[in-house]
């Protein structure tokens, strides 16, 4: 018997995850290429909610979509949209 004591279990990497295009983006880069690509107006139109369309900034819409997260999940889902409409028809931009 050794008198070491046991040492405890090293932590295990979080798995990868090569098949989710989400994984590894912050919100901000969502919200900053999905402005890019639809602009404001557009964007509050596919989103409607205040942060897009009255007087829409990077800043505000961040603190409203970290605490709301139904209108967290409509603005990934309009991402994801964004990148499968941007692979059909070959105009994919590059991973903010």
């Amino acid at each position: 018997m050794s008198d070491a004591p046991a040492s405890p279990p090293s932590p295990t990497a979080p798995p990868a995850q090569p098949r989710n295009p989400l994984h590894g983006l912050t919100l901000e880069a969502i919200v900053t290429a999905l402005q890019a690509h639809y602009g404001w107006q557009q964007l509050g139109e596919l989103v409607p909610v205040r942060c897009f369309t009255h007087e829409p900034s990077v800043g505000s819409s961040l603190r409203f979509l970290r605490k709301t997260p139904w209108a967290r999940e409509k603005v990934e889902s309009l991402y994801l949209f964004m990148l499968r409409e941007q692979r059909r028809q070959g105009t994919s931009t590059p991973r903010p």
